[in-house]
């Protein structure tokens, strides 16, 4: 059996929010090879991490993680409606198709952390397509008009020098809980 290249190492950004999440299930869509799945599961959290690629969904797996293939833009319907997730996490990865159903897919005093590529990154390299970038704002536009209860606990929209050159978006938000302790979402 061949060995697995190494995990990379958890986002900053998912490392920093991943700690509000609450007990329970936690999706991690486009997981790779499972460097935020492995986190999370370490924090204590069931997890369901979903990719296309067979080959990153076997180096994902894991104690505590549940591996699913998806191609999540093939048109199928979204596979977890119905389902709430106390967490999601997505990194590198935009279909626009998929962002209602993710935020729907987000229990009441779940988190959302969210970080991929903004417009203009392709003078840094891949991905360069307008299809797989965010456009000014877009990441926090999105977020705020769903009608879910949204509240958006921190965000960016810039340049990033690690772990490589790159402008990126990324948000972390509060699904509303009306019994929730609001101190939790001012924890950071």
């Amino acid at each position: 059996m061949a060995a697995h290249a190494p995990v990379a190492a958890a986002s900053p950004w998912v490392r920093r929010f991943a700690p509000l999440i609450p007990a329970g299930e936690v999706l991690d869509l486009a997981c790779g090879s499972g460097r935020h799945a492995r986190l999370l599961a370490e924090l204590g959290h069931p997890v369901l991490a979903v990719d296309r690629d067979e080959q990153a969904l076997a180096a994902c797996a894991a104690p505590g993680i549940r591996c699913e293939r998806h191609d999540l833009e093939s048109g199928a319907p979204w596979p977890y409606a119905g389902r709430r997730f106390a967490g999601i996490v997505v990194t590198n990865y935009l279909h626009r198709p998929l962002l209602a159903p993710l935020l729907d897919a987000l229990a009441p005093g779940g988190v959302l952390i969210y970080e991929t590529f903004a417009a203009g990154n392709g003078q840094y390299g891949r991905p360069s397509s307008p299809d797989f970038l965010l456009q000014p704002g877009e990441l926090l536009e999105q977020v705020r008009l769903h009608d879910n209860g949204m509240r958006v606990l921190a965000y960016e929209d810039g340049y990033l020098a690690q772990p490589k050159p790159a402008l990126v978006q990324r948000i972390c938000a509060l699904r509303h809980e009306p019994e929730a302790d609001p101190a939790r979402a001012l924890a950071l």
